[in-house]
């Protein structure tokens, strides 16, 4: 691949088949749950260590969302996205970012216009596979297991100290 993963400033996510494993659990109160990877949300933690910003671009609304989100740091949350690709822009336009420094993870055909915006696209190993000619780079994890991490150690393989990370 030719693209400079060290380049990313802005690393974008989809939720439901992504950072979840595409479940929706709904009881007659409305949405009561979804499973979030813990290594995903230390994954995310260390993109902000390394000054990327991580944001939310989903197409559901979520209090679930909002309260993971919330939990591990990320401000920049947009739900109820329609265009996802739309959002990138402004987004980009916003942070002054070049294309080159944008990167996107999602899963289906309702992420396919903001990963024609983004300078990198990332999909789960079990994405449809009518997105996958347009993803950069497909992971070996699956939705939910873990793959935004998979995606994170590849964007900041060279920038991690290991030896003396310390907790926070």
């Amino acid at each position: 691949m030719s693209k400079d993963l060290k380049k990313i400033r802005l690393f974008a996510m989809d939720v439901d088949g992504t950072l979840t494993d595409g479940k929706i659990y709904i009881g007659d109160a409305g949405e009561v749950m979804k499973a979030f990877d813990p290594k995903d949300g230390l994954g995310i933690k260390l993109l902000m260590k390394h000054d990327i910003i991580p944001v939310i671009i989903t197409g559901r609304t979520s209090q679930i969302v909002t309260n993971r989100c919330k939990e591990i740091g990320i401000t920049e949350v947009y739900q109820g996205v329609k265009d996802k690709g739309t959002k990138m822009k402004e987004l980009m336009k916003q942070y002054q970012l070049s294309k080159e420094e944008t990167a996107y993870i999602g899963d289906d055909l309702n992420d396919l216009s903001a990963m024609r915006n983004a300078g990198i696209t990332f999909a789960p190993a079990d994405c449809t596979k009518q997105i996958k000619p347009y993803v950069d780079i497909i992971l070996t994890r699956r939705a939910g297991e873990s793959p935004v991490r998979e995606a994170v150690d590849m964007i900041l393989e060279d920038r991690l100290d290991v030896e003396n990370f310390v907790d926070w």
